[in-house]
């Protein structure tokens, strides 16, 4: 069989990670990407340079920062801590915030574009029909926005799915518990397994494949559309 146990077991935990952390992005990033189209606050610069941080800044640095701010010395180790909840080093959780922190401006600024360009006129429309504020976002800035959630969903996937300084960083190499496909892969050619490392490898580069495609198929679409 040319994958093996812990091949399957990193596959499922990356696919476990992936969508777990698409999801809070999600949630998370929404109002944030909000705020960000809509603010005219000087604050506007730097928050949205923080937020796109992780692109320029090398993975193991950001995981270096997180590894220190979640182990047991650490302002959020000692918080979590003191709630009895433990630290979130080389765990599952941890995976999760890393992850969310490193993926953040792959969801953010997809949204950010979309409610940028929408613009006002809606908004004021569905205000005039007595819309509330949260009633007119729903009803009509989601479904305006909808390819850029759906853009923002896929790269948040997608560039969870290709994780690995942040991951080995925070959570090491646990079979089961911590060890993704990335990881798995550096392991197999660590011990010059080379064929069970072309079988995930080559997986990963269809997978990116096929996210690349589905993106520009959308846009295409929308061009055409227009």
């Amino acid at each position: 069989m040319p994958l093996s146990k812990n091949d399957l077991d990193a596959i499922l935990l990356t696919l476990e990670l992936a969508s777990l952390t698409t999801v809070l992005l999600l949630i998370i990033g929404t109002p944030i990407a909000w705020w960000l189209a809509r603010t005219d606050s000087w604050l506007k610069r730097p928050v949205g340079a923080l937020v796109a941080l992780p692109l320029v800044l090398p993975p193991t640095v950001l995981g270096f920062y997180l590894l220190v701010s979640m182990g047991p010395n650490g302002f959020f180790g000692q918080l979590t801590q003191s709630l009895g909840l433990g630290t979130f080093t080389f765990t599952f959780g941890g995976l999760v915030i890393g992850s969310i922190f490193y993926s953040m401006p792959f969801v953010i600024q997809p949204l950010q574009n979309a409610f940028e360009a929408i613009g006002r006129a809606p908004l004021e429309a569905a205000a005039t029909l007595r819309a509330g504020p949260l009633d007119a976002f729903f009803s009509v800035v989601l479904p305006l926005a909808r390819p850029g959630f759906i853009t923002a969903a896929i790269l948040a996937f997608a560039h969870t799915i290709g994780e690995f300084g942040v991951v080995l960083m925070i959570g090491g190499n646990i079979p089961g518990k911590t060890q993704v496909v990335s990881v798995q892969i550096y392991n197999h050619v660590e011990a010059m397994e080379y064929a069970q490392a072309h079988w995930l490898a080559g997986g990963m580069v269809a997978f990116s494949f096929i996210v690349l495609l589905a993106l520009y198929s959308g846009r295409s679409a929308k061009v055409r559309a227009w």
